[in-house]
């Protein structure tokens, strides 16, 4: 029989426990589809719509050793002027992370966390489109490594932009 213990300690190499994380919970937070052309808009003019996506990604700390990460997806078809759809959705998580280092804390919780329940986000937008009456949306997958570097850079170029003020 396996030990399943979310809090069992697994030592490292060095005598150390290792750090790990475990997913606690993971659900929908907020879900919107908007289709404000239909049924107008579910018959094929041959043309595909533009595509926009935008991401954001928020962390907050709960109760030791809990985190939660909210990662929301919001997507926008578009046919010349008019909106197609508007797909929304933040998708959480709760996230036991134990031993990790303060240094790494953040980058854990910004690539780390979103990796596990993007592809769990990605399928709810796909059924929110096929569901709207439009081929399920297949989103590319997400390089939240970058993602976090783009993050870090803007926040470093605000503080020096403030610094200088």
């Amino acid at each position: 029989m396996t030990d399943n213990d979310p809090n069992k300690v697994i030592p490292a190499q060095n005598g150390e426990a290792a750090p790990r994380l475990s997913i606690a919970a993971q659900y929908i937070k907020d879900a919107s589809f908007e289709n404000p052309g239909a049924p107008m808009s579910l018959s094929s003019s041959g043309k595909a719509p533009a595509i926009s996506v935008a991401i954001d990604l928020q962390a907050r700390k709960g109760n030791e050793p809990n985190y939660e990460v909210e990662l929301k997806i919001s997507v926008h078809a578009k046919n010349e002027e008019n909106t197609v759809f508007l797909a929304e959705l933040v998708y959480g998580g709760v996230f036991q992370l134990f031993n990790i280092p303060q240094e790494t804390l953040q980058p854990v919780l910004l690539i780390e966390c979103p990796r596990l329940i993007f592809p769990f986000a990605r399928r709810i937008i796909a059924d929110m489109t096929r569901d709207g009456g439009y081929p399920p949306l297949m989103l590319d997958n997400i390089d939240f490594s970058q993602l976090y570097r783009q993050r870090m850079a803007q926040l470093q170029a605000e503080a020096e932009a403030a610094k200088s003020q």
